[in-house]
């Protein structure tokens, strides 16, 4: 897991309350929602909420959201695909 991967993981830990879990729980590739890491639409809309808040990065629509919250590693590659924050 790359250096982002896992500041990415701690903050999805925290923000989402998943006690218990360490960031090396989560597989890079594995999926975020369903038999994954196993979150919901709710939990959709505060991952939403904890990568704008925390990249500046907001998820435009939901076509782009199912891409970027595809799995850990894909939503580490859509935050560092996006304009650096001025």
């Amino acid at each position: 897991m790359s250096e982002s991967q896992l500041k990415l993981a701690q903050q999805i830990i925290t923000g989402l309350n998943l006690e218990g879990m360490s960031p090396a729980d989560i597989v890079p590739d594995a999926p975020l929602f369903g038999e994954g890491l196993g979150l919901d639409s709710i939990d959709a809309l505060e991952l939403a909420v904890i990568v704008e808040r925390n990249y500046g990065v907001r998820i435009g629509n939901m076509d782009v959201g199912k891409k970027a919250f595809a799995s850990l590693a894909a939503l580490d590659a859509f935050i560092r695909s996006q304009p650096a924050k001025a």
